[in-house]
């Protein structure tokens, strides 16, 4: 008989706090019977909510604290403040002392790395963490990483992301060995910045039996789905990331004005409104909500901060699967597939520059 998924919250991350952390939890409870939580959180703002969702709540061990994290504060003025006595970090805490299986955040990206890495600590074998995104392709989904943990890379890190982001997709995908690929400036192997050459080089000749190496790959080519894993270095991958978010709802924009346009525009929407409804389906972030920092000795997942009940029941469920199907273990096993003789990096503060 398996255990229970425990997924600890923090329930005053993000822009709406408890009133999405609470109602996203019983949607994802609805899914995942197996359940249990641990909320972290202001109980006069918590315990009245908990009370309107009664099969929640007789699943759920509450935990009240005084401290919220703001979104707008810097890492290291959140690691001061918040450092034991915050909910985000009483979240992750409870990952760390074997309580929780996961935790879940919509808060602050920075302060929830930092605490992250101070809490948890890296892999033996990883320098440093990452987030990965579930990212919407043509063909389906693709794995994209680091989209903003830290800023900057060499070869080893970027063959790190490789071999993490590859045991994400074996679990996320059912693929045995995904298809991987360097972001860069093209796809000859003459360009790109000499750390990103080096990375190919070595995934080229590595022979790393977790993953496919298919080459460098473009900017357009992640919405293609040309790999099953697009690897680059946090501030790369973060500035696409957001130029991504910002194009789908400028394309949304516009669609929405072409529609309203005219009584013929209107009148060809109500006939093409089934093909409109499975697009906006398509493109609603909520279905891919979640981020997943790899490379901790524990699993954390990143809500975005602006997620309805929704989209943070989808970071929940990405946060299950990732404990259902044992991702540390996968990572593990493949970082030690490929540096048996790694040995531990010190943890230290992640930069000022995250993003």
């Amino acid at each position: 008989m398996t255990r229970n998924v425990r997924i600890a919250l923090d329930a005053m991350g993000g822009d709406h706090g408890p009133s999405v952390v609470i109602p996203g939890a019983a949607l994802a409870l609805v899914r995942h019977p197996d359940a249990t939580f641990i909320i972290h959180g202001k109980e006069e703002e918590c315990l009245p909510l908990l009370e309107q969702h009664p099969a929640l709540k007789a699943v759920t061990t509450f935990h009240h604290s005084d401290v919220a994290i703001r979104m707008d504060d810097k890492p290291s003025q959140a690691l001061r403040q918040g450092r034991y006595k915050s909910s985000m970090w009483r979240a992750i805490d409870s990952v760390k002392k074997g309580e929780a299986d996961v935790a879940v955040s919509a808060g602050n990206t920075g302060a929830l790395m930092v605490m992250s890495k101070f809490c948890l600590r890296t892999m033996a074998q990883v320098d440093r963490p990452a987030i990965a995104a579930i990212w919407p392709t043509i063909k389906g989904e693709s794995i994209v990483l680091d989209v903003g943990a830290t800023i900057g890379a060499d070869a080893r890190h970027l063959v790190d992301l490789a071999i993490m982001g590859s045991a994400m997709a074996q679990i996320v995908f059912g693929i045995d060995r995904p298809t991987v690929g360097l972001l860069n400036v093209g796809v000859e192997e003459i360009k790109g910045v000499e750390e990103v050459k080096s990375a190919g080089r070595l995934l080229k000749e590595g022979g790393f039996p977790h993953l496919s190496y298919a080459g460098f790959v473009e900017g357009d080519d992640i919405g293609q789905g040309a790999v099953d894993v697009v690897v680059t270095e946090g501030f790369a991958g973060n500035i696409a990331l957001k130029t991504a978010e910002g194009t789908a709802r400028q394309m949304a924009s516009y669609l929405r004005s072409a529609m309203s346009r005219t009584f013929m525009a209107k009148l060809g929407y109500i006939f093409a409104k089934g093909a409109f409804d499975s697009l906006r389906e398509k493109m609603d972030p909520r279905r891919a909500n979640g981020g997943v920092f790899l490379g901790l000795d524990g699993i954390v997942i990143k809500s975005h901060g602006g997620a309805d009940q929704t989209g943070f029941a989808a970071a929940i469920d990405l946060g299950y699967d990732m404990v259902k199907h044992d991702l540390l273990s996968k990572i593990r096993d493949s970082l030690e597939a490929n540096f048996p003789s790694a040995t531990p990096e010190p943890a230290i503060a992640a930069p000022e520059t995250q993003v």
